[in-house]
């Protein structure tokens, strides 16, 4: 992060420090981030501000928030030296490959017998659907995103802000070298990929990440059943867990039942 860019938002900032990577030379700080918790005026104030200081707000939250080190922010447990680029990466065949990779025959799994691995994904069963369609006109996603953050304060009140030098909350996740997902895949590029492609199919805004979770507003969810079905698919091949580990009946159906108009996307990597 350039210091002219920090400096441009001097006098809106309370006290905090610059995060340096633990991996690497030691050169990478990729991140600013507020000693104390955040308030939805700050995160507000520095959002409206991204067009010139060119730095993008994020609620941060910790693995223990009693933990004096913050975890993974404050201990500096990011790894932006190990990422890809977002550009890299295709969206569409990002979620078939996972798709393929989590919905195949698992003889080693003592959790999920074939019959009911296929069940999981019914109807699709192997058979990755394809992308949910947009849903049109996205009207106010960052005025929702703002009404997320409100929100999100209130369960969360020592919740701190962060600020990285990115053009989207997608692409922040990557450049601050978050790794939540780790134990699934290691290039936070390829999560940004498909959540860049979110933003623009239905209005998504990446307002929160902590250890192995990350929290998003919706403006344009999905309203019918059919497009909810194909939703909530992408979001098994993002994020199995979401489904596999998630509220019973653990099922593709099931959770497509919650998504439907839901103007809010939680994702939690065991």
């Amino acid at each position: 992060m350039h210091p002219e860019a920090r400096s441009s938002l001097e006098d809106l900032l309370p006290p905090g420090r610059m995060i340096t990577s633990d991996e690497g030379d030691g050169d990478a700080q990729p991140l600013w981030l507020s000693d104390g918790p955040a308030t939805a005026e700050l995160w507000a104030r520095t959002h409206a501000e991204h067009t010139r200081s060119g730095l993008w707000p994020l609620l941060l939250d910790a693995l223990d928030p009693n933990d004096g080190d913050f975890r993974p922010w404050g201990s500096g447990e990011i790894f932006p030296e190990e990422m890809t680029s977002p550009a890299s990466h295709d969206p569409a065949d990002l979620l078939a490959q996972w798709w393929t990779t989590y919905t195949a025959d698992d003889e080693d799994d003592d959790m999920l017998d074939v019959k009911r691995r296929l069940a999981v994904t019914a109807p699709f069963g192997q058979t990755w659907p394809g992308l949910a369609p947009s849903q049109g006109a996205v009207a106010g996603p960052d005025e929702l995103a703002s009404e997320f953050v409100q929100a999100f304060l209130v369960d969360r009140p020592q919740t701190r802000l962060g600020l990285i030098a990115a053009a989207s909350g997608a692409e922040a996740l990557t450049v601050v070298g978050w790794s939540g997902p780790c134990n699934y895949d290691n290039d936070t590029a390829k999560i940004s990929a498909v959540l860049g492609d979110w933003e623009h199919r239905f209005g998504a805004r990446v307002v929160a990440a902590g250890f192995g979770t990350l929290h998003l507003s919706v403006a344009a969810p999905p309203v019918s059943e059919r497009d909810a079905l194909l939703a909530a698919a992408e979001h098994f091949a993002l994020c199995p867990d979401n489904i596999w580990q998630g509220s019973r009946p653990y099922t593709l159906a099931a959770y497509a039942e919650q998504i439907i108009g839901a103007h809010r996307w939680d994702f939690w990597w065991d």
